[in-house]
């Protein structure tokens, strides 16, 4: 195709794979565990890397690469990794760059398991770690050491959706050789693209919005050509943290309607942030999309808009928000964002439950903050759901951090 700058056409068109024999315009599903040679010759030139072509699918598969590719030109990247995971992209793009006596530098609230892996498992391979606030970029800086490898950062973060200032956090990073890794799960390339802002590696859990169909579980690692190659041939070739082609064929399925869907999940989230700060059972909201946000003077340029993911504490205790939750009719109970249907969950008992109680109050979430992903639905069948079980709520005045 013809390159395009236009995320809608690239979400549809880019890295497409011309199938010569049948003409199919679906993307080929090549489900296949491995590739057979034409001779000896073949396959020991390509172990040897001496010529082109597909040995296993853990090494490489048509489809997958495809996916690869789009997703690659949608952030505005040079290469992309698909894995089996979301986590399995954070690991991967964490292992390939740290080890044994290096130092990493990451924001106090990421999510849960991204926490879990950098506080409790790195830290067994003698990775020191350090966890800074990081909506003053100056705290990164004063937490740099000689050994510092690696700077990782969600914007915005969940599950409070407090924004971060990318491009000065590339600056930094790039001022002191660290490599800067952004996970970009909550607004995909169509609303955000760490990497114009000089990131280093973007992050993405595929489960969420890329692939927004909630049935796949998947993640991609984009970057740089030589650093997508070095965690291809190091890390998710020997963890073997790899996609299948059948989630990488859903995935590009999905991809083709994401610049749509997520135009519908912005204006169905706007509109229902907007009706919880008016509601009195409400103590606060977080969304971007708001004034009151901090984070609202990012969109328009480093955002183009707040994305589909609203938190909000309710004036009530553990038990009513527990209540409350119980309650709702439209929105389903779970975890995971991104769905074409809204969820609802509770943070500290669900997605952050690997902090202790004092790190999540430290990093901001507190156990009456509740997390809703919004949507295709209409929005006013929403915000009658959301109405119906907030009238119920007995209010309890400014108690934010019931145990």
């Amino acid at each position: 195709m013809k390159h395009s700058k236009h995320i809608e056409t690239q979400a549809i068109h880019s890295g497409r794979i011309n199938d010569e024999q049948f003409g199919s315009l679906a993307t080929p599903l090549y489900q296949t565990s491995t590739f057979i040679f034409k001779n000896a010759q073949e396959g020991a030139d390509r172990f040897a890397g001496e010529a082109e072509g597909y040995i296993y699918t853990r090494l490489g598969n048509p489809t997958t690469r495809q996916l690869e590719m789009r997703v690659a030109a949608m952030e505005n990247m040079e290469d992309a990794a698909a894995t089996a995971t979301g986590m399995g992209a954070v690991s991967g793009a964490l292992l390939a760059n740290l080890e044994c006596g290096d130092h990493i530098i990451s924001s106090k609230a990421i999510y849960g398991c991204s926490y879990a892996l950098i506080n409790h498992q790195l830290k067994k391979f003698g990775i020191d770690v350090s966890f800074v606030d990081m909506t003053d970029p100056s705290n990164i800086e004063k937490a740099i050491k000689e050994n510092t490898k690696v700077i990782f950062l969600e914007t915005p973060i969940n599950p409070n959706l407090v924004v971060l200032d990318i491009e000065k956090i590339a600056i930094i990073a790039k001022k002191h050789q660290i490599i800067s890794i952004v996970d970009n799960t909550f607004l995909t390339p169509v609303l955000q693209q760490p990497g114009k802002f000089g990131i280093d590696i973007v992050v993405h859990s595929a489960t969420k919005y890329l692939n927004g169909h909630g049935d796949v579980v998947a993640g991609i690692i984009c970057g740089s050509a030589e650093m997508i190659m070095n965690i291809k041939m190091t890390i998710l070739k020997d963890i073997g943290a790899t996609m299948s082609p059948h989630d990488a064929w859903l995935i590009l399925r999905g991809l083709k309607t994401l610049p749509i869907r997520m135009e519908r999940h912005c204006n169905n989230a706007q509109a229902i942030a907007q009706f919880l700060e008016a509601h009195p059972a409400v103590d606060q909201v977080y969304y971007p999309g708001l004034k009151s946000h901090p984070g609202n003077k990012f969109i328009g340029n480093q955002m183009k808009a707040a994305g589909g993911v609203i938190a909000f504490e309710i004036k009530s205790d553990l038990a009513g928000g527990s209540s409350f939750i119980d309650r709702m009719g439209l929105f389903s109970i779970a975890v995971s964002l991104g769905d074409a249907e809204s969820l609802i969950q509770h943070p500290a008992s669900m997605t952050h439950s690997p902090y202790t109680q004092e790190e999540r109050l430290e990093a901001g979430i507190s156990d009456s903050l509740i997390r809703i992903s919004v949507g295709l639905e209409n929005v006013d069948d929403l915000i009658d759901d959301l109405s119906q079980s907030l009238g119920n709520i007995t209010i309890i005045s400014q108690n934010r951090n019931v145990a």
